[in-house]
């Protein structure tokens, strides 16, 4: 596991076309695992279940959640069993993701769209916390104020790196953004691009996330119009574009996370807002497993996007 995630800067056309300065942050290279900001918000989770001597986690996601995958990887390595709520059909369960969180041991319980709509209600966790006592309940995606605590670290770690004017992290249950505002302390311009429509539930959530003395801070925004249809939704040009990117630039992006920010990043260019010399930092927050998804649905070819971070488990998944 690395400790300090590399910052690389990467050249293209459009970025030379308006003078601008774009690196890297490579959170994706942390571990090919629990990679990105899995890690990060999961870290400090961990730590706390393992002191208070936890019987074990449970948490929440989609059939193909980069956080289930990661979640189940990192509590079999520090030895804590878990309990994954998992939003859709049981008939998914041997897909990419769930197989390999159930070969790591990770236990999942099905639970139809109604059900999983209640994953933050007082009344459905305290019957959570009843039906498994003494167990670490973390929410979906790893945001909680834990999270925050691992994810303002990169703030930290830029700091050591570089001098930067702005940040870009994509956005999807609020925790990487809120530690990025809660680590950055007004220093940098912060913009978060949502990857999904609902950017009122977005904003409220980070504004939840945030402690006390970080609301007052005014150097973040979300950006809304870049979701590209919705989460997980992309169209095939949108897809052409970011693998065009990822090709001239040797890193890759997927379309559902991290992929969303880079085309908001191109977008934003071509609208003139960033001005001559500004140095930015875009976050890598991995998710490259979640291109099997893609593969399974036909969305994405794994000829043109073989990036998956560990083999299929079994033959079914040869895409």
């Amino acid at each position: 596991m690395s400790a300090v995630s590399t910052l690389q800067t990467i050249n293209h056309s459009v970025f030379s076309q308006h003078k601008l300065s774009v690196a890297v942050k490579r959170d994706d290279q942390i571990h090919r695992i629990i990679s990105g900001n899995k890690w990060r918000k999961l870290k400090y989770n961990l730590q706390h279940a393992k002191a208070i001597k936890a019987k074990g986690i449970i948490t929440f996601g989609g059939c193909f959640s980069n956080h289930i995958h990661a979640c189940a990887f990192a509590c079999q390595q520090q030895g804590l069993p878990a309990i994954g709520i998992i939003r859709g059909e049981a008939q998914n369960q041997n897909n990419y993701t769930l197989a390999w969180a159930q070969h790591w041991g990770m236990q999942l319980h099905f639970v139809d769209r109604k059900t999983y709509r209640q994953r933050n209600d007082d009344g459905y966790l305290a019957q959570l916390q009843q039906q498994y006592p003494e167990h670490v309940i973390i929410p979906e995606g790893g945001s909680n104020s834990l999270a925050l605590t691992g994810m303002a670290e990169v703030i930290d770690e830029l700091n050591q790196q570089t001098t930067f004017d702005t940040l870009l992290t994509p956005v999807g249950s609020g925790g990487t953004l809120a530690g990025l505002i809660l680590g950055d302390k007004n220093q940098h311009q912060l913009i978060g691009i949502a990857v999904l429509k609902q950017q009122a539930y977005l904003a409220a959530q980070v504004d939840a996330l945030l402690p006390a003395h970080a609301k007052p801070f005014d150097n973040w925004q979300l950006m809304a119009q870049y979701h590209r249809g919705g989460y997980a939704k992309f169209s095939q040009q949108d897809a052409q574009r970011l693998h065009n990117f990822n090709v001239e630039t040797g890193i890759t992006f997927e379309p559902i996370y991290s992929g969303k920010m880079v085309l908001a990043l191109l977008d934003l260019i071509e609208q003139g807002y960033f001005s001559a010399h500004q140095r930015i930092v875009l976050l890598h927050t991995g998710g490259l497993q979640g291109l099997a998804g893609l593969y399974a649905r036909g969305l994405l070819s794994s000829q043109q996007w073989p990036s998956l971070p560990i083999a299929p488990i079994n033959e079914k998944h040869q895409f």
